[in-house]
């Protein structure tokens, strides 16, 4: 027989996802008519609290299986895991979570996450600039474009380069000791002079790495918030870029680095750059509360890295400091937020940032950078509560990355595809929509190094410096990059596309990943293919909003379904070294393939490297059948009528 409960089927749980507090559902199990069952029980619990077990109800069989079913209702907010238990007259056993959403019977084993969030208006994806469907751009802004534009200000120990392609450094400064204090210019007139290329590509938002005043060129180590770094520009710069941006249709999103501070800074003032009141050098300043500091003397670090104090969100005067900073950005431009290492923030102090933020600005979107399931995330000394309430719109959306690269390169269609469905069952669905969806970020490897096969894992950065991939692995890497866009744009969430790398850029660690924009590169054949995947974004509302279906995932190669009300696609990606046939659902027959690469133009060395107009030609789809072939991505809008199930 079949798992006697799949959480993804919907004969077992026809609700599939988070559930609204109150919001029933039938949980459904199916159990050979030969073990004799008395009894069927779900057990269902959080971390700290055991629910009153609910007995199934018998319902029917049809002579070898029989049902139990019952209603239930979880009442209040939570994270809660489950199972079910069934007695026989031979004792009393369970049925666990064996993988893939299915059950086996088992002596113990994994349990089932059922999420349940606090139902509300407020529960929504924000609208800010079509945020839902729209497509974002990630800027390092020392590394985009420089204006060369005079600035006033700038601290004389600014050291710069003279030279664009220069290779960052990656030795500590020889005077300091301290690091990232190379600078190479990009500043916010250079982002605004480059809105028309930024617009090209479909992007709506543009998530902008710290722009503070600090003293390293990632300005994660906030010297001033108040501040715009005067290497970057000044206040009315950052205005202007917001109102030309706005003009276009894109909205910026600020990075919000507040677990800690920089040492070098007007509130920890370790090396007095800003006087004598700094909370480091004076016990009766009124930073001091800010910061963590120990009955020694010393101070809390980040991450024990001493240039990165940490700073105490519990403290009111801070946080009634850091909601002015937030006002100010907003009522200046800013659309939103992304809250760096959102999971060493108290659950209390985003609930408050959320509360400020959507209280000057409803719909304002608000980010957080979390690594792993977000659902049930436990850091800061227990389970975080980031999908439950007033928190996070959504996250950077790693798990997604790691199930992409890990397909595209040795992985299993099958795991991919667990790994896509278990998000997508965890996360309330406002919050799918709203997911940051990501290959590359500024703490990643470059994702063509990566796609290629290489990594900077046990290199020293003197040997990951002149890591480049050869014309075969380049080849192979840029054609593994069109399928993972084409993965990205037609998963649920906001694709990110990380500055540079639709010119190819290459690089292992930091600070091989953040060199300069080689501008005069970027004309590229996957940048094109960005083009044509932006145009369906834009025309198929399903992939704002609609839902996943997963059609198959077997033998390298995956197909899935995203559909609302109003239009479906189905995509298929083809991960193998040969063509193949696709045998389309019945519902789809007779509707057209397309491949975003058709008339996208390139040179005879790319034509190896990515799929063109060739792909879809000669399909018999009268009888559903789609060749597709090797190492290529399909997208196929549905005709009308076409009936989906889970």
């Amino acid at each position: 027989m079949n798992s006697p409960f799949n959480s993804r089927d919907c004969r077992h749980k026809p609700t599939f996802g988070a559930v609204a507090a109150g919001e029933g559902q039938w949980f459904s199990v199916e159990m050979p008519r030969d073990m004799g069952v008395r009894a069927v029980r779900l057990i269902a619990h959080t971390d700290d609290h055991y629910l009153p077990a609910q007995d199934l109800e018998w319902k029917s069989t049809d002579g070898f299986t029989e049902w139990w079913s019952t209603f239930f209702t979880f009442s209040q907010p939570g994270i809660y895991f489950y199972h079910f238990e069934y007695e026989t007259s031979w004792g009393t056993g369970l049925i666990c979570l064996a993988g893939h959403g299915a059950g086996e019977f088992s002596d113990s084993g994994s349990e089932w996450q059922q999420t349940v969030y606090r139902r509300g208006d407020h529960m929504r994806s924000p609208d800010c600039a079509g945020f839902p469907g729209g497509i974002m751009y990630q800027i390092f802004p020392d590394r985009f474009f420089c204006s060369g534009e005079k600035k006033n200000g700038v601290p004389a120990d600014r050291r710069m380069h003279a030279d664009l392609t220069d290779t960052p450094e990656y030795t500590a400064d020889p005077a300091t000791g301290r690091w990232n204090k190379d600078f190479f210019g990009g500043d916010l007139k250079g982002i605004e002079r480059k809105l028309c290329y930024l617009e090209s590509l479909g992007v709506t938002h543009i998530y902008l790495n710290p722009i503070f005043e600090a003293h390293s060129n990632h300005r994660y180590d906030t010297a001033d918030y108040t501040k715009i770094d005067p290497l970057l520009g000044t206040e009315d710069d950052f205005v202007s870029l917001c109102e030309s941006a706005k003009e276009k249709g894109i909205a910026v999103i600020l990075d919000g680095v507040f677990s800690h501070t920089g040492d070098d800074s007007v509130y920890f003032n370790k090396l007095g750059r800003y006087g004598s009141a700094g909370a480091y050098n004076d016990p009766d300043s009124p930073y001091r509360p800010w910061f963590k500091f120990t009955p020694d003397g010393d101070y809390v670090a980040w991450w024990g890295i001493k240039s990165l104090p940490e700073t105490n969100e519990d403290d009111p005067s801070f946080r009634g400091y850091i909601g002015e900073v937030v006002k100010k950005w907003l009522r200046l431009g800013a659309s939103g937020f992304r809250l760096d290492v959102a999971d060493e923030l108290p659950d209390d102090f985003i609930v408050f940032l959320r509360k400020v933020i959507k209280t000057e600005k409803p719909d304002a979107i608000l980010l957080g950078e979390v690594w792993e399931d977000a659902s049930c995330k436990i850091s800061h000394g227990g389970r975080r509560a980031y999908f439950l309430g007033d928190e996070l719109d959504g996250v950077m959306n790693y798990p997604f990355r790691t199930a992409i690269i890990d397909f595209l390169t040795a992985g299993r269609a099958e795991d991919f595809n667990d790994a896509i469905l278990t998000i997508c069952e965890h996360y309330p669905k406002h919050n799918l929509d709203c997911l940051m969806n990501i290959l590359g970020t500024h703490d990643t490897e470059r994702i063509l190094s990566v796609l290629g096969g290489k990594t900077g894992e046990r290199l020293s950065p003197k040997r990951q410096e002149h890591v480049r991939l050869n014309k075969g692995d380049l080849a192979a890497a840029k054609r593994r990059l069109t399928m993972a866009y084409t993965l990205l744009y037609t998963l649920p969430g906001v694709p990110c596309i990380y500055y540079g790398d639709e010119a190819y850029c290459e690089g292992l660690k930091d600070p091989f990943n953040r060199r300069f924009f080689p501008w005069g590169s970027e004309d590229t054949p996957v940048a094109a293919y960005l083009r044509q995947l932006a145009g369906i974004r834009k025309k198929h509302s399903c992939l704002k909003d609609g839902l996943l279906y997963s059609v198959s995932a077997a033998s390298g190669c995956v197909a899935y379904v995203r559909a609302n009300e109003e239009d479906a696609l189905m995509v298929i990606v083809n991960n193998n070294p040969h063509e193949i046939t696709y045998y389309l659902p019945h519902d789809w027959h007779g509707a057209n393939v397309q491949c975003a690469m058709c008339n996208v133009q390139c040179s005879q060395d790319e034509q190896d490297a990515l799929p063109t107009e060739h792909t879809v030609n000669g399909n018999n789809l009268t009888s559903g059948q789609a060749r597709i072939e090797n190492n290529c991505a399909v997208i196929i809008p549905a005709e009308t009528g076409v009936i989906l199930s889970r």
